[in-house]
């Protein structure tokens, strides 16, 4: 796996591998170096089995609280 694909921000493409919800958790394992991708719900159902196996946690579900901007007509 490249740098610039680990340090990308998840977009609306990004979907969680779980349920096909909009991902903002990406965790890349240790030892394989595989990607998985989750939606918030998922990752903190993960989390406590899966975070000791992973060499990165990249967590972006703080954008949930965002206001989405307003458009102006």
């Amino acid at each position: 796996m490249t740098t610039a694909v680990a340090d990308r921000t998840l977009t609306t493409v990004d979907r969680c591998d779980r349920c096909g919800a909009q991902a903002y958790v990406r965790v890349v394992l240790g030892a394989s170096g595989g990607e998985l991708l989750f939606c918030a719900h998922h990752a903190r159902a993960v989390e406590p089995n899966l975070r000791p196996l992973s060499s990165d946690w990249h967590d972006e579900s703080g954008r949930l609280n965002e206001k989405a901007p307003i458009p102006v007509d």
